[in-house]
């Protein structure tokens, strides 16, 4: 992957993920557009609240973990933004684990989602630790693991309106969204990694 290609892929994920981000705010003041299938969840008071603050939050910093001048220039600011989005991940995982079990889309969508919620805890606790172990390298896989999981806030809401245009019904395509917004995102991670190439030319930035 050629280093403008590579800027290019992580401006539109930065970009994607602060927008979720910021609109998924509007759930701790309850403000806006709602939809009725999220609001009917059994646990969404007070669950579905803490979840988006969680999950916002980590939106929000995530992408910028991976920009080698932070961490050269202010590696402070980079672990103190690191542990904050390892929190905001723990309180987004364990919330959604909540939500997964009173989701009222059915089975299939509760075990989709109740998946992701662990997978997504332990991808950033092992972040975690391999960083205070000071194993950087397997640090730094892990954390891209944890924020492709993160990114399935932004792959979900990408994958609503094509179901929707391809002719599915909201509820069809939401089950489905349970299982294809976070699998297909460490697919392609664990391949990039693999094949050496995932952020190596923003690395030598």
């Amino acid at each position: 992957m050629s280093r403008p290609l590579a800027t290019a892929g992580w401006s539109l994920a930065a970009f994607l993920s602060m927008g979720v981000a910021i609109y998924s705010y509007r759930y701790l003041p309850q403000v806006g557009p709602m939809a009725d299938g999220v609001l009917a969840n059994l646990f969404a008071r007070p669950w579905l609240m803490v979840h988006a603050g969680g999950a916002a939050t980590a939106l929000l910093l995530g992408p910028f973990q991976f920009l080698p001048a932070l961490r050269r220039r202010a590696p402070r600011v980079h672990r103190y933004a690191g542990r904050a989005y390892a929190v905001a991940c723990l309180v987004g995982g364990v919330s959604g684990l909540v939500l997964a079990m009173g989701t009222t889309a059915g089975t299939i969508a509760a075990v989709g989602f109740g998946l992701l919620a662990p997978a997504w805890i332990y991808t950033t606790a092992q972040g975690w630790l391999t960083a205070r172990a000071r194993r950087f390298d397997e640090h730094r896989r892990w954390m891209i693991r944890s924020f492709a999981l993160t990114f399935a806030a932004v792959t979900l809401r990408l994958y609503l309106p094509i179901g929707i245009m391809a002719g599915l019904t909201f509820e069809q395509i939401y089950v489905a969204t349970a299982w294809i917004s976070w699998i297909p995102n460490l697919l392609v991670v664990e391949l990039w990694m693999r094949r050496g190439t995932l952020f190596r030319p923003l690395a030598a930035a």
